[in-house]
């Protein structure tokens, strides 16, 4: 998609640029993905980052490395394993995604994971975002993309006083700032920098017209989802009244999770009893 710059002169922009810079130089954060590792290694890290503090998911990510440091080794691997190991992670669907993935880069792609946004976007699970920070990230290709820490940063810099700032005025000052010699080195600078003001001031993304808080994890679909597959990878697999028992779920609660978890292929029935998939 083509974006034009907005009014800001160009020297607005490497303000912008020099103070975000300044920052990183000071006070850059420092992750396993972010030293010298395989685009499969960005790839799995952009999925366990997904709505996840970045402090819990390093220990995960280098777990999942050291197992399945290739798509290949994962794909060789059954859902219930990688299931194991992503466990506590949260939102379980994004495990099936990266297992999906590795099976379509073993088989059609040589094992390589894609190089652009528009080659990673087909793949299961990958949005505008993730393909552009898979594509940025381990390849350096200089695209635009938003996240909440980049959002917060750009409407930090150029939108204050503003309320409801739309994601299409954030894109061109990504597009007019952009370092097209190192773009890696530049979202990982814009993202600390967002990150940090979190920390010191009222989060700018409030100003954004996409913001939302999350709602409660205690009591939600989502809670339930994780119940289930927690007792089916630590007890085994279970016909619907055992589950009911282990969940504490009632019958239409429990059935609806497990259609929707069959329905992404996540948890398979035959004859009556609940087991993960064989994947």
């Amino acid at each position: 998609m083509e974006v034009r710059p907005p009014a800001p002169l160009p020297e607005t922009y490497t303000s912008f640029r020099d103070s975000i810079y300044a920052h990183y130089a000071r006070a850059g954060r420092v992750f396993p993905w972010r030293e010298p590792t395989s685009p499969w290694g960005v790839l799995v890290s952009e999925f366990m980052l997904q709505q996840t503090q970045t402090e819990r998911v390093v220990p995960y990510w280098e777990r999942w490395m050291s197992l399945w440091p290739t798509p290949q080794k994962l794909h060789q691997a059954s859902l219930e394993e990688a299931l194991r190991e992503w466990s506590g992670l949260g939102y379980n669907r994004r495990c099936r995604y990266v297992k999906a993935c590795a099976r379509i880069i073993t088989l059609d792609q040589g094992g390589e994971v894609p190089r652009t946004p528009e080659e990673l976007l087909p793949l299961p699970g990958i949005g505008p975002y993730t393909a552009g920070a898979i594509a940025c990230f381990a390849y350096n290709y200089p695209g635009v993309f938003i996240e909440t820490n980049i959002r917060a940063a750009v409407l930090h810099f150029f939108f204050q006083g503003r309320e409801g700032v739309k994601d299409t005025e954030i894109l061109p000052v990504l597009q007019a700032s952009l370092d097209r010699e190192n773009p890696r080195r530049w979202y990982w600078a814009l993202m600390d920098y967002g990150a940090a003001l979190k920390k010191v001031t009222q989060n700018p993304n409030r100003k954004s017209a996409h913001y939302t808080r999350q709602s409660p994890f205690a009591g939600s679909f989502r809670q339930r989802r994780g119940a289930v597959i927690k007792s089916l990878l630590s007890q085994g697999p279970a016909r619907l009244p055992e589950l009911g028992k282990r969940t504490g779920m009632n019958a239409d609660d429990l059935y609806e999770v497990l259609k929707a978890l069959e329905k992404e292929s996540m948890v398979a029935e035959e004859g009556g009893i609940y087991q993960i998939s064989p994947g």
